[in-house]
């Protein structure tokens, strides 16, 4: 690789540093002509040191958000980790729902959403028990730092490939129907989940409003001191007694003082002994309020 090609990656690893706090670590180095060629195509542009260039140029702002967005790794599917829904579903929920029994209240909050699979498939959770979740409020809000993404999951259209992965096949004709293009989630499904965009290291949408928190598989692109920042933005997303999911190969053990495991192995964790109360991060201020669902008459 020649200085003019390192130099040119450089400023491309530092724009996705800069506007998402992920590293382009050498093992992510090989797919950034892949990630770009379309970007490159675009706009016209011949190789890694033109669109350097260009980006150096002012009122490129457009140009630098379709860099990002290009390199991220949006990689989903419904119902990642089967076990870890499962336990969400067995477990956390029904906990969850004994704390909340007095306002049948609950605000959830996917970080990193991707395209939304995983904002529906914790939907699906909810609308495939209609008894149960009847006269609750749930509130569920998916985020995530590039905005093409959140338009799609917005959209809620899916092809074959994408519908196939991780649904059953009950649960694509009971939440989706067939579209021109593959497959679209149901209107009442839509309404159950309100997609925003947003950078995890900022303030949360709604500072000490979350019971539940899922950011998986989002954590693993940062250093060791992002990663910190992220943990007490996710902590001071979290109501006093809410919890946090994270991916499989993800812990708070070690990485964090804000957070520690619920119980040991089980991936969800809560506020740590000594974090920030409810009355600090309620000083943080409360963002607009989320689209709430009322699951009556579900179906």
């Amino acid at each position: 690789m020649t200085d003019h090609s390192q130099n040119a990656l450089g400023i491309v690893a530092g724009l996705l540093e800069a506007r998402t706090g992920q590293k382009l670590t050498s093992d992510r180095l090989w797919r950034v002509g892949t990630a770009l060629s379309g970007v490159l195509r675009q706009n016209e542009l011949e190789s890694l040191e033109d669109l350097a260039q260009r980006l150096g140029k002012p009122n490129q702002g457009a140009l630098a958000q379709k860099v990002v967005e290009a390199l991220l790794n949006n990689e989903t599917y419904f119902f990642r980790d089967r076990a870890m829904f499962d336990q969400l579903s067995n477990s956390v929920l029904p906990l969850l729902a004994k704390r909340r029994e007095a306002t049948k209240r609950l605000s959830i909050w996917s970080v990193g959403c991707s395209t939304g699979q995983e904002a529906y498939s914790v939907a699906m959770l909810f609308a495939e028990l209609p008894t149960r979740w009847r006269g609750w409020t749930i509130e569920i809000l998916g985020t995530d730092v590039a905005r093409s993404v959140v338009e799609a999951a917005r959209e809620g259209n899916f092809s074959q490939f994408q519908i196939q992965r991780g649904l059953g096949v009950a649960q694509m004709v009971s939440f989706f129907e067939e579209s021109r293009t593959g497959w679209r989630a149901k209107e009442n499904l839509r309404k159950m989940v309100r997609f925003e965009t947003h950078n995890l290291l900022d303030t949360p949408p709604e500072p000490g409003r979350f019971d539940l928190v899922l950011c998986r598989n989002v954590l693993l692109y940062f250093d060791r001191a992002t990663r910190e920042r992220a943990f007490v933005r996710l902590s001071t997303a979290l109501a006093p007694d809410g919890l946090l999911m994270l991916g499989a190969g993800e812990t708070t053990v070690g990485q964090t003082e804000v957070l520690v495991p619920e119980t040991s192995g089980s991936g969800f964790h809560r506020l740590a002994v000594g974090a920030p109360t409810s009355g600090a991060r309620g000083a943080l201020g409360i963002g607009q309020p989320l689209g709430r669902v009322d699951l009556t008459g579900t179906r």
